[in-house]
């Protein structure tokens, strides 16, 4: 049996054969999802894929893109948006 930090599925469980013909399990770190779109949930470009640890210690600027929304909407729910705010204005 594993030891209990590795009995939890956050874990991926691969089951290998070494070369001596031994059966033997390796434990994996599950990949980091992508940043999606709060509305449409599409996959965002510009936001790196990494685990929150890691992403904390990137400058604010490769975090996510330079404009309005960016990192939480897409460019086309985003231009949607605004183009909704621009009438609602009346511009």
């Amino acid at each position: 049996m594993p030891r209990p930090a590795l009995r939890s599925t956050s874990w991926i469980k691969k089951k290998l054969t070494t070369p001596g013909g031994k059966k033997v399990t390796h434990y994996l770190k599950r990949k980091n999802s992508a940043a999606k779109c709060a509305v449409c949930g599409k996959t965002l470009n510009a936001v790196p894929k990494m685990a929150p640890d890691k992403l904390k210690k990137l400058p604010k600027t490769k975090k996510r893109p330079e404009r309005p929304y960016g990192g939480n909407l897409c460019h086309k729910c985003l231009k949607e948006k605004l183009m909704k705010e621009n009438i609602e204005k009346g511009v």
